[in-house]
């Protein structure tokens, strides 16, 4: 990240903004703020949906009940406190008395209950808020979250995108949440409010007067503007078109790095944990039998893909938890490049080679519009399979919504994916491996991996308030899926922040870009 004095400026109002020193609104209201995304949202509804392309529109429109902030500390939001029982079994919200949704009707305990209770029911992470039993309504300000366990992750899901707080005189009317015709039309109690949607094209956001928060948000209008690829990303970005945005591959980075007038930075993504894998359909053969996705890990050189294909600006991650996370296992089996490991394993799986050297044939989805993201894995994999005789015919989805479809339905063998930790293993990492969440929608475990072993690790895991007795029970998890290879795990996909530096106080929390905006500013006329 090159340091200039307007990054100063941004990063030091970003620390008053905390409570760190005093900050004045005269100076740093209007404007609008462009952002550029080669992400199409299906919707802007986060409380069914997960990912970027949702979650950065919908943490404008929708308010959650707390925040977090770049050091993982909570704070108040839609809840102006907070108290966790001693059991551990309940939780209770206060909330804010003066929280409006955008058409004018108060935000109350009845909306935070509708609201948990839906994404319980329909979002794809269902053990964030699976040991929610109830939610009580005492009064119009007060909601009690009851637990049929403990529940360490509860808080950290109640912030962001994970917990949007929907209208329930809107949502409750009988119609299906997931195809709900308020997901394209949204109404929240978030900082801006939705203008216009286009779907594919724009998102244009305009300041919400009424917001519950006092002179809150400072800009005037939010723009997003869906473009068609990566590359599209960064030539706004780089022509000044944008002033927002993000990139994950390695040319882009440091292209933009070396941009007068942009801040280049990492930060902002330590929530989300990005891995990128090569997902197994555990269910079809040859993939059914472990040894045939072991002899594929063995054939791929993982520092070779780190500092060739991806050019040195991505991460290792050798294990279904990011290796920044403190449940992370170091000592996990890590497959380096044996090509005679391989080739002997497939022997012993029964697959010897045919005449032309082929033992079978593997087809391999590949991620529509993320080629530069991927940094081009699949093409060497193609090579390196080639090598101990399995032969891989990639096939390209023409858009998203076919991709998650193939995955979602069990129509595939491999495919590249990229998905989250969101932030702790209970909301982003039980779901992939959970024999009880293999259900027909994408991120979920698609993969249709099933070991009751594991399922009872992190049952325990999901429960367990203790850190030390958590890291051991993750431990014992991740030598089984590392020896079972239900995912290949590749890297930890190098997301960057990119923003026009006159921009104050950019949106830099464990969340980065999908958290409410009130605070963004310009420093400068844009």
């Amino acid at each position: 990240m090159r340091l200039t004095r307007r990054t100063f400026v941004g990063t030091s109002a970003s620390l008053m903004a905390l409570g760190l020193g005093p900050v004045s609104a005269q100076e740093r209201r209007g404007g609008q703020l462009v952002i550029v995304s080669g992400e199409n949202p299906r919707h802007l509804n986060p409380a069914v949906q997960s990912g970027l392309a949702t979650a950065i529109p919908g943490t404008q429109i929708f308010a959650s009940p707390l925040r977090v902030d770049e050091n993982w500390d909570l704070h108040p939001y839609l809840a102006e406190s907070w108290e966790l029982a001693e059991d551990g079994l309940s939780l209770t919200l206060n909330l804010v008395p003066n929280a409006t949704f955008h058409d004018g009707m108060p935000v109350t305990s009845e909306d935070v209950a509708f609201s948990i209770m839906t994404i319980k029911a329909n979002h794809p992470f269902q053990t964030m808020f699976g040991p929610v039993e109830a939610v009580e309504t005492p009064d119009a300000t007060t909601a009690i979250i009851r637990l049929s366990q403990t529940h360490p992750a509860l808080l950290l899901a109640l912030t962001g995108a994970l917990c949007p707080i929907l209208p329930k005189h809107v949502y409750d009317d009988g119609q299906e949440m997931p195809t709900h015709p308020a997901n394209n039309a949204p109404i929240g109690s978030g900082p801006f409010k939705l203008a216009e949607y286009r779907p594919g094209e724009q998102i244009t956001l305009q300041r919400f007067d009424d917001f519950f928060i006092e002179g809150r948000p400072y800009l005037d209008e939010i723009v997003i503007r869906i473009v068609r690829d990566a590359s599209s990303v960064t030539l706004s970005l780089e022509s000044g078109e944008a002033d927002a945005g993000m990139i994950t591959d390695s040319t882009a980075i440091s292209r933009l790095s070396a941009t007068d007038g942009l801040m280049v930075t990492p930060r902002g993504f330590e929530g989300i944990g990005p891995i990128q894998w090569l997902a197994f359909n555990t269910r079809v053969a040859p993939l059914d039998d472990m040894r045939v996705r072991q002899a594929i890990a063995y054939a791929m050189d993982r520092d070779f893909i780190l500092n060739a294909l991806m050019r040195g600006v991505a991460a290792s991650q050798k294990g279904p938890i990011i290796e920044s996370s403190p449940f992370f296992n170091p000592d996990m089996p890590g497959y380096t490049l044996d090509l005679d490991r391989a080739n002997a394993l497939l022997d012993e799986a029964g697959h010897p080679r045919g005449a032309d050297g082929t033992r079978f044939t593997l087809t391999m989805e590949t991620i529509p519009g993320r080629d530069a993201a991927t940094g081009n894995i699949p093409e060497y994999l193609r090579s390196q399979l080639r090598e101990v005789g399995i032969n891989v015919e990639l096939r390209a989805s023409p858009d998203f919504p076919t991709w998650a479809g193939r995955l979602a339905s069990g129509e595939f063998m491999m495919s590249m994916d990229i998905v989250f930790n969101w932030g702790d293993p209970v909301i982003g990492v039980h779901r992939t491996y959970l024999s009880t969440n293999i259900r027909p929608v994408i991120w979920s475990n698609t993969q249709g991996y099933a070991n009751p072993e594991v399922d009872s690790l992190l049952e325990q895991a999901g429960r367990e308030t203790n850190l030390e007795a958590r890291k051991a029970l993750y431990g014992q998890f991740q030598d089984i899926v590392g020896e079972e290879l239900p995912v290949y795990w590749i890297n930890a996909l190098p997301y960057h922040n990119v923003f026009d530096d006159r921009i104050g106080n950019p949106p830099l929390s464990i969340w980065g870009m999908m958290q409410a905006m009130d605070e963004v500013y310009w420093t400068e006329d844009r």
